[in-house]
Parts: C-alpha cells; structure tokens; sequence
C-alpha cells in the first residue's frame, strides 16, 4: 500500500469503485476546454471556479500579511517604509475581506452543494450564477491594479474624509473594485435565497432542510439588504473624490461619521456573511463525526435567522469612540451582547451532539474542533469589546486586530479547510491521506493561537493597530506572533499539497466515503451535470443516522422519473 492510501480515514470506504459509466459521465468528463469552462452554467464548475479564484487571492493577500509580520520582527522600520507598510495592510485587508473570507464559503460549497442538497439539478438562474463569477474576478482584478498604480493606504475601511480627499493612493480604483464585487455577492444571495424557496425537490419541507442550506439561506439575505448600502457608500466617496461634492468632508460640508454609519451598517453583518456559513459546514461535520442526529435542529436553525437579524442592529459598536450619544452606545453595547445568545447556542449543541457520539477523529472533525476553540475565543473577546469601559481602551489597538481574527480568520479558515476536505471526495472523486489532513489541521489551530493570541496582550498594552514602529519592550511578543505566523504559513500550505496530489493518485472515493446522510452523498463523485438521474424524494428528517452506531446508512427514495430540463 502506498503512502497516500496507508493513513486514509477509517470511516471512509476502502472497497474498490466500480468504474461504471454513470460515476465516470461527470461534468469533469464534458469537455475540457477552457472555453467549456468560461461559458458553463453548471453550478459546479462555477463553484471550482469560484475556489480556483479565491485560492489566488488567499495567497495575494497572505503574501502582504507576510510582508508586515516580517516588518514587525523589529521596532523599527528595517522592511518597508511608512508608505509602503501603510499599503501592505490596505491591500491585505482589502483583498482578504472582500476576495476570500466573503466568497470563501458561500460561492464555493454553496454554489457546489446548496442545489444538491434540496435534491434540485441546478441553481434558479444558473447565467446569474456565471456573472456573479465574472463580476468577482473583474473586482479582484482592478484591486490587484492598484498596486501598479501606486497602491491604497487607507486601510480596508475606507475611512472619510482621508479616502474621499486627500489620500495620494489609487482610491478610487480601490473603492470601483470593491463596488464591482458587491453585485457578485447580490446576484448570488437571490440565486440561493429563489433555489430554496422554490426547487426543493419533494418532502424537502423546510424542516428537513439541512442546516447547511439554512445558514446560506439566512448569509444570502444579508447579502441582499446589507451589500448595497456598501455599494453606495463606495460610489459616494468615488464621487466626492472625483467631483469635490460634500458628502463625508467637514470642509465641504459634508460628515464623516456618515460614511462609518453607512459602512458598518453593511460591515458588521459581513461578519456573520463570513461566519453563518462556517457555522453551516461545522454542523455538518459535528452530525457527521458524531454519527447521530443533530441535539436541537431548531434551535440552531432558528439561531441563524435569529444572528442575521440582529446582526443589523449592531453597527454602533463600531463607534463608541467616535462621538455618539452615550444613550446608543448603551443600547448598541445591549444588543451586541445580545447576538452572543444565537452565536452560543450552536457552540452547546454542537458539543451536545458530539457527547456520547460515535466519533472516528479525522481531518474534517479537527478543523471543526478548531472553529469551535477559535470562535469561542474571539466570542468571548468580542463580549468584552462591546463594554463600553473596555472598548474605549482598547480601540483602535492590536486587542481589536486579535479579536477579528480570531472570529473572521480563524474561524472562517478553519471551517473553509473543514468543508474543503469533507466535500472534496464529493468534488474530484478521489480520496486523500487523513494523516496530512490531521498534522494541517493541528499546526493551523497551533499557528492561529501563537499568531494572535501576543496580540491581545500587545493591545491591552497599549499598541496601536497599524503603526509599525513600536517601543522595544513590546518586540518579544511580535516576534512571536511572527513565528507564529510562519507556522500557520505551513499548515495553510500543506492542504494545497496533498490535495492536489490526491487527484491523481488517490484512491475512488465512492458516492458516500463518510456514511453521511445528505442528498449530496447519493450521487456518484462526481456528481453528473443535472446531479440526479432521477428526482429525489425526501421521506426523513435531517441527520437521520442509524440508532446504535455506523452502520449501512439508508438513503432518500427516488422518483421513476427524469428531471423536467425545462
């Protein structure tokens, strides 16, 4: 047995796959030129696309992160100069936030699996769903041309009137990038919230949904109502720099906290674009890795409703320094404790689903294991920005760049890399050596920790985000966040390896290698172009495993007939 099979995970099957037409005829097999892929409607190709992408960003925008963890080696400014470190960290934030960590999971497992999973052939408007691919890679790239054109130094906020006036950076290239992207993330939430809605396949009721579909259903209406409220405020502050009309300049006439109302308005609810879905694919791999069904659907369903709802209530938090009335600091400081409420739900039935399950410790459960620490982590710190007293002394300080990353970056990344190694038997056919999958999935946790954690001490010390000359005495704990950062440089590096190198010489994984209970699972890997042969009918409730452990797992009755292509 060669090394790439010896430590594959023992939950999955180690019988050999048939080679038979229906598992081979995929949308793999339908042609192989470029121009078959520029040109698809399949929501699948779209979805590889869609990882293809991000994949290149997460790079571009890891290799400006270390470019300034290399800079903070020292209290001085050995690496890049003022200008320069001030256009690292704009073009890491923007290209992370908006380029990997929105679009991470939604447009890529969502795109892949969300249809499959209501037993639909497709999404509802499948060339939307290829000019929302286009749209994003026009973005990425007029982002990327900012660089060439002198870079952007206004962080990723964009804040006013320094964006809209005087700025010598390639702001309004930077801020027509991120507008362009933003109908991406709309034209894909109308996809998804029109395919649930109207192509589940039969006994697909809604509480038979998984939570999969019902954490993108509730991150689809965010990007909905809250992403064009960004887009305006971008295309305000285009036009303020452009045509000198007071809109955010005191000096005009205009208000600068208007823009940090208009752009937290939309940004606090882009957390949870990027963290409703991550909690989507942990539910997933809990249920799995547990092997039984999930403690409290309901509960956590509805607490992903419940998160994007009050999500939209927050945005002030932002802002306890910036002069509000002390009344709605209170009230937004309320309900930013409020959402800890949903958020904490799922973290007790997900560890009340694991308790007394039939658990095998593979690469995906440890990712999601991770997500659970790292998100808890950042939860609990993220209680104590919205007290007053102590947001006020930590504003605007390493404590805040710790605490988002924790919830934005290490609990996004985790659960991406989580879904990334559960689904990608589904997604290429082939299986992969868990050993790798488990030492990835450990250094990345290991790394976060050691990356960040230096950081909420630097913060409560007093360090200021954004400054890369510091006092001497703070240089051993940005040393090792530095070292840190290396290490999680090599657990992120490491999946790219053994995953490519699984699709050729991975073993066939079969329609369902994990013993799941999803449509998804039903279908040869990978799945054929319409997903089903023939239409899925759903007759259990979610998560229906077999009473007293793994077990040969029963499957949705199907329908004697073809899917209507019309």
């Amino acid at each position: 047995m060669s090394e790439a099979t010896s430590h594959v995970n023992p939950r999955m099957s180690q019988e050999p796959i048939p080679d038979t037409a229906v598992e081979r005829v995929s949308y793999l097999a339908e042609g192989h030129s470029l121009r078959s892929w520029l040109l698809t409607t399949d929501h699948k190709r779209i979805a590889i696309l869609f990882l293809i992408s991000i994949t290149f960003f997460f790079f571009c925008g890891g290799i400006a992160a270390a470019l300034i963890r290399l800079d903070l080696l020292t209290p001085a400014p050995d690496l890049l100069s003022n200008d320069g470190y001030n256009r690292a960290f704009s073009l890491h934030g923007i290209i992370m936030v908006w380029f990997f960590l929105i679009p991470s999971i939604p447009t890529t497992f969502g795109n892949f699996l969300l249809p499959m999973m209501i037993g639909a052939k497709d999404l509802a408007f499948p060339r939307l769903n290829l000019a929302s691919w286009y749209i994003f890679a026009l973005g990425g790239l007029a982002t990327l041309a900012t660089v060439v054109l002198g870079g952007v130094d206004t962080g990723w906020t964009f804040y006013t009137p320094f964006s809209s006036t005087y700025s010598n950076g390639a702001v309004f290239m930077a801020v027509t990038a991120v507008f362009i992207s933003g109908f991406s993330s709309i034209l894909t939430g109308i996809n998804f919230i029109v395919t649930v809605h109207k192509l589940r396949c039969p006994g697909m009721t809604w509480g038979r949904l998984p939570l999969f579909v019902w954490a993108h259903y509730a991150t689809a209406v965010i990007f909905v109502l809250a992403t064009p409220v960004l887009t305006i405020a971008l295309l305000l502050v285009a036009l303020e720099r452009v045509f000198g009309i007071g809109i955010f300049d005191p000096r005009l006439g205009g208000d600068p906290l208007l823009f940090q109302h208009l752009f937290w308005f939309y940004s606090h609810p882009a957390v949870y674009i990027m963290v409703l879905p991550a909690m989507g694919v942990v539910s997933e791999l809990i249920t799995n890795a547990a092997h039984k069904q999930i403690f409290g659907y309901w509960f956590v369903a509805g607490s992903a409703i419940a998160i994007a709802v009050i999500g939209f209530m927050v945005w002030g938090h932002h802002m306890f320094v910036s002069g509000q009335s002390p009344y709605a600091s209170a009230i937004f400081s309320f309900l930013s404790i409020l959402v800890a409420v949903p958020s904490a739900i799922k973290v007790y039935n997900w560890t009340a689903t694991l308790h007394k399950g039939d658990i095998v410790i593979d690469g995906p459960l440890l990712y999601a294991l991770g997500f659970i620490g790292l998100f808890t982590i950042g939860g609990l710190t993220g209680l104590m920005l919205a007290m007053l007293s102590i947001d006020v002394h930590v504003t605007d300080t390493y404590f805040v760049v710790a605490h988002f990353h924790f919830i934005m970056v290490g609990g996004s990344v985790s659960a991406f890399f989580g879904a990334l190694h559960f689904w990608w038997p589904k997604v290429t056919g082939r299986l992969y050596n868990d050993l790798w999958a488990r030492l990835a999935a450990l250094l990345i946790f290991a790394g976060f920790v050691m990356t960040f954690t230096p950081q909420f001490l630097l913060g409560y010390e007093g360090m200021p985000r954004r400054y890369h000359v510091y006092p001497e005495a703070f240089q051993p704990l940005n040393v090792m966040s530095s070292v840190g950062a290396s290490i999680l440089a090599l657990g992120y590096l490491l999946p790219f390896t053994y995953l490519l190198w699984s699709l050729r010489y991975g073993k066939p994984a079969g329609p369902n290698p994990w013993g799941a209970t999803g449509l998804e699972w039903t279908t040869p890997s990978p799945p054929p172009k319409h997903n089903f042969e023939t239409v899925p009918i759903v007759d259990k409730q979610a998560y229906c495993y077999p009473v007293g452990g793994r077990g040969e797992q029963s499957e949705p009755r199907t329908q004697n007939a073809k899917q209507d292509d019309g």
